[in-house]
């Protein structure tokens, strides 16, 4: 029996024994559908009730909209739904996420480079304050991944960094704030992404780390956040050889993604003593899907020690396989009952079941209010890191170099946003800027002189804007001139200064070792970029601690 009046529940009689009537009161079918939090992207009210009057999920998760269809779809799910809901979202730096209106405080590893956990614990408070004013009880978040590899192309500026004391300290400092506003955690990724430089959304990533090593890093930050009560966590899909050999006593043959084995979810339930949920990260993500045949890896998930499977491949589909395995016997009537008793328990904990659904407003009192934006303001002007200045280039002056060509590199879709944003700042400044527009083969080899280049600019700014996102191999830097043809690559640095700025990945110097004059943002948002101007100007001191090795362990970038 799982005991809910203990850690990380502690429910009350009346609360223990709401969730012992409630599931005497499901059938089979019913207490299988609590098992899934599917994502809902079609969020009108017909689409949303039709769903509810046919399943009776546990939880729901929505793509991004404005916040009043956010808020709309929540009283709607909520009202309808024969259970409450856990609503989730991916509250990792901010609410806008989930809604347009949201704010964007900043990735976690920006929040890092402050070095000062109360801004950690603001983000909490942010993302639970607007969180649950869109009607979220259930953050995915905070990432406890410890970026150890500057590879990995979706750890990445997700994280608190590379250091397993910062990234607990971050951690709970943001949980704290989180719970104040009545939103509970999801601690993510176990047992620990970082280590591997691929991405699980594309296969099964692995942490080959030893089990001394890992317990001193990822252990540590579990362990400490299990005892201080957290009452969920996200089951990577993840390799864990190691820990599969700690139980089975021989070598590891297999890859078997830790939202799925047996061995992995075993040691977090019994070495790490967690009582509370287990969800599996997103069921779509290759790291899952590649691990075996779907009929058998759906059921298996629960069986083998989570509680709820997060998305579905094909909702009706993936809802079958869980029934049929239930039927088989793959999926045994201990491990439904002890999933959906700790998914009560959790509904219970958060007292859904004594709320009345309310549809709520969007009030400018709570989303993007400016206490809020204040504090983003001030974590990124803390963060902004200088990582070198090695030619003495800052602060800039338009009297001494006033012409710059200004180019962004990278294809996100934010790119206008974020080139247009830096071009007003600089011309406001007294610049006269040039955006560079890719060249031809023509234009590269009838224009490639030295002389002239020089002629025409006095500065070359870079502005790095690749952003980590899911689906992608790497986060690195891909030219598309010729060598040291055209005007693309930094052949220029000894002609012309060149400065490199990053919003995103914070390991560019990896790619561009020869530019003497190197910041890392962390993030594009409108705060950051306002920061790193300040601070080019000389109008703010660069006060950033780097959370990671932004030299990326080579001897030629810190020149």
């Amino acid at each position: 029996m799982i005991d809910i009046k203990g850690s990380p529940f502690n429910l009350s009689d009346e609360q223990k024994t709401w969730v012992d009537n409630k599931y005497a009161s499901l059938s089979d079918d019913e207490k299988i559908e609590q098992l899934f939090c599917p994502l809902i992207s079609k969020i009108d009210e017909d689409h949303l009730l039709k769903i509810l009057s046919k399943y009776n999920f546990g939880a729901f998760m929505f793509r991004r909209g404005t916040a009043c269809e956010i808020q709309s779809a929540v009283y709607t799910a909520q009202k309808a739904a024969k259970i409450p809901l856990l609503i989730a979202a991916n509250l990792e730096d901010g609410a806008n996420g989930l809604a347009a209106e949201g704010t964007y405080m900043g990735k976690q590893m920006l929040i890092a480079a402050t070095g000062d956990a109360g801004y950690a614990y603001k983000l909490g408070k942010l993302c639970g304050r607007e969180g649950s004013a869109l009607g979220v009880n259930w953050s995915f978040a905070p990432v406890a991944d410890i970026d150890l590899n500057c590879q990995n192309p979706i750890t990445n500026v997700r994280t608190f960094g590379d250091n397993a004391d910062t990234v607990l300290e971050m951690s709970r400092a943001y949980i704290k704030g989180l719970l104040e506003e009545g939103v509970i955690p999801a601690v993510k990724h176990f047992p620990g992404d970082g280590v591997d430089n691929r991405d699980q959304h594309l296969l099964t990533s692995v942490n080959t780390m030893l089990m001394d090593e890992w317990e001193n890093s990822f252990g540590k930050i579990y362990r400490s956040l299990i005892n201080d009560g957290a009452m969920t966590v996200m089951a990577g899909h993840i390799a864990m050889p190691a820990m599969e050999e700690y139980f089975d006593k021989r070598e590891c043959r297999q890859v078997i993604p830790s939202s799925c084995s047996h061995n992995v979810l075993k040691y977090l339930r019994q070495n790490l003593g967690f009582n509370g949920l287990i969800i599996t990260d997103a069921s779509p993500m290759a790291g899952f899907t590649a691990s075996g045949e779907r009929k058998i890896t759906v059921p298996l998930s629960i069986e083998n020690g989570c509680d709820m499977f997060l998305f579905t491949k094909d909702m009706e589909e993936d809802i079958s396989y869980m029934k049929k395995g239930y039927e088989s016997g793959r999926l045994s009537e201990k491990r439904l009952r002890g999933a959906v008793t700790r998914i009560l328990a959790v509904k219970a904990a958060l007292k859904l079941h004594e709320h009345i659904p309310q549809k709520k407003i969007n009030d400018k009192s709570v989303l993007s209010c400016e206490e809020h934006k204040n504090w983003a303001c001030s974590c990124a002007d803390k963060a902004v890191t200088l990582v070198k200045d090695t030619q003495n280039l800052l602060p800039l002056n338009p009297k001494k170099m006033k012409k710059i060509l200004l180019q962004i590199l990278g294809d996100s879709e934010s790119n206008e946003r974020v080139i247009s944003h830096f071009e007003k700042q600089l011309c406001a400044e007294g610049f006269e800027v040039t955006r560079y527009v890719r060249e031809t083969l023509d234009t590269i080899f009838a224009d490639s002189s030295a002389e002239k280049f020089k002629a025409k600019y006095d500065l070359v700014f870079y502005i790095g804007n690749i952003e980590t996102e899911s689906n992608k191999t790497v986060n690195r830097i891909n030219w598309h001139t010729l060598f040291g043809a055209g005007n693309n690559i930094p052949w220029f640095v000894n002609e012309i200064p060149a400065l490199f700025v990053s919003v995103g990945n914070p390991y560019h110097l990896m790619d561009v070792p020869m530019i003497k004059t190197y910041i890392n943002g962390y993030c594009n948002s409108s705060f950051v970029i306002d920061a790193v101007m300040n601070k080019l100007m000389g109008k703010s001191k660069f006060t950033g601690i780097s959370p990671v090795d932004p030299f990326c362990g080579k001897w030629d970038t810190k020149f």
